[in-house]
C-alpha cells in the first residue's frame, strides 16, 4: 500500500484511541468522585456512631484485629496446604518415572540403550528435587498451621474477656462492614477503569510511534525524489486527502519538530489529561485513617453467636416492671381514649 494510505489508517487508529481515552477518563473521574463521596459519607457516619457509643469501640478493637490476623493466618494455611499437595503429586510422578526407566533398563539390558540410562538419571534427579520441595512445603505447612492455631486461640481469649464491649460496640462494626463492602465494589470499578485507560493509551502510543516512522520514511522518500527531480510538485490523490482527514498538512509530518508540536496539540484536546497533583489531596489525606480502618474491617456474622449474659436478667427485670405498671398504664390509656 502507498505511504499515504498507511498514514491515513494509522491516523484513524490514533483518533479512535484518543476518543476512547477521553471517554474512559471521564468515567474514571466519575468513579473516583463517587468513591471519595462514599468514603467521606462513611467517615461522617462512623464518627457519629463512634461518638454515641464512646470508648467501647477502641476497647473492643483488639478483638477485631485478632480476628483479621486469624483470617489471614487461615488463608496462609490453605495456600501452604495446596503447595504441599502439589509437592506430593510431583514427588509421586517423579518416582513413577524412575520405575518406568528401571523397567526399561531391565527389559533392554542386552543392548544397554543409553536412552534408558539418561531417562533414569533425569528421573532420579527429579525425585530428589521433588523430595526436597515436599519436605520444605511440609515444614512450612506445619509452621503456618501453628500460627493459625495460636491466632484462633487469641480470638477465643479476647472474645471471652471483651464480650460485653464487643456486644456494645457491635453497631459500629456492623456499619463499618457495610461501608467496607460498598467501598470495595467502587474500588474494583476504579481499578478496572484505570487498567482500561492504560491499555488504550498503549494503543495510542503504538499508533503515534507508527506515524512517526511513516513520517520519517516519507521524508526520506521526498529527499531522494527531490534530489532526482530538483523540486517537488504539490500533493495529489490520496496524499492530498490526508490533509483534510488529519487537520494538518502532510508536509508537517516530514519534520520531526512539527510532528511533536502536532502531537502536543492533539494531547491538549483532552486525551492526555493528567491528574492534578494536588486535586482532592486534603479530603483524601484527612480520611486516610478511616480508610485504613475500613479496609481492615472483618465480617460481623460471628456476632450473631454472641449473647449478652445480662440480657436474660435485664428482660426479667423489665417484665416485672411492666407487670407493676400494668394497671396504671391501662388507666392512662382509658383516659386518653
Amino acid at each position: 500500500p502507498c505511504m499515504s494510505c498507511v498514514f491515513q489508517k494509522e491516523l484513524e487508529h490514533l483518533n479512535q484511541a484518543s476518543a476512547e481515552i477521553n471517554k474512559l477518563e471521564l468515567q474514571l473521574d466519575d468513579a473516583r468522585s463517587s468513591y471519595r463521596r462514599i468514603l467521606t459519607d462513611s467517615a461522617r457516619r462512623l464518627n457519629a456512631q463512634g461518638s454515641q457509643l464512646g470508648a467501647c469501640i477502641e476497647k473492643a478493637r483488639p478483638y477485631y484485629e485478632a480476628r483479621r490476623l486469624a483470617k489471614e493466618a487461615q488463608q496462609e494455611t490453605q495456600k501452604a496446604a495446596l503447595r504441599y499437595e502439589r509437592a506430593v503429586s510431583m514427588h509421586t510422578a517423579a518416582r513413577e518415572m524412575v520405575y518406568v526407566a528401571e523397567q526399561g533398563l531391565l527389559a533392554d539390558k542386552n543392548t544397554m540403550d543409553p536412552t534408558w540410562q539418561e531417562m533414569l538419571n533425569h528421573a532420579t534427579a527429579k525425585v530428589n528435587e521433588a523430595e526436597e520441595e515436599r519436605l520444605r512445603s511440609e515444614r512450612e505447612h506445619q509452621r503456618v498451621t501453628q500460627l493459625c492455631q495460636e491466632a484462633e486461640a487469641q480470638v477465643q481469649t479476647l472474645q471471652k474477656t471483651l464480650k460485653k464491649l464487643i456486644l456494645k460496640s457491635k453497631p459500629y462494626f456492623e456499619l463499618k462492614a457495610q461501608f467496607n463492602h460498598i467501598l470495595e465494589e467502587h474500588k474494583s470499578k476504579v481499578v478496572q477503569l484505570e487498567e482500561q485507560v492504560s491499555g488504550v493509551k498503549t494503543q495510542y502510543s503504538v499508533a503515534l510511534r507508527n506515524l512517526e516512522q511513516i513520517s520519517e520514511q516519507i521524508h526520506a522518500q521526498r529527499g531522494r525524489s527531490g534530489a532526482i527531480r530538483g523540486g517537488r510538485s504539490s500533493p495529489v490523490g490520496a496524499e492530498a486527502e490526508v490533509r483534510a482527514g488529519a487537520g494538518v498538512r502532510v508536509g508537517d509530518w516530514t519534520e520531526g519538530e512539527k510532528t511533536r508540536l502536532w502531537v502536543e496539540r492533539h494531547r491538549e484536546s483532552g486525551w492526555g489529561r493528567r491528574e492534578r497533583a494536588g486535586s482532592d489531596c486534603t479530603s483524601v489525606l484527612s480520611l486516610q485513617t478511616i480508610a485504613s480502618d475500613l479496609e481492615k474491617c472483618d465480617s460481623v456474622e460471628h456476632l450473631e453467636d454472641l449473647s449478652d449474659p445480662e440480657e436474660p436478667r435485664r428482660s426479667e427485670r423489665q417484665g416485672k416492671e411492666r407487670q407493676q405498671q400494668g394497671p396504671v398504664a391501662q388507666h392512662h390509656r382509658s383516659r386518653s381514649l
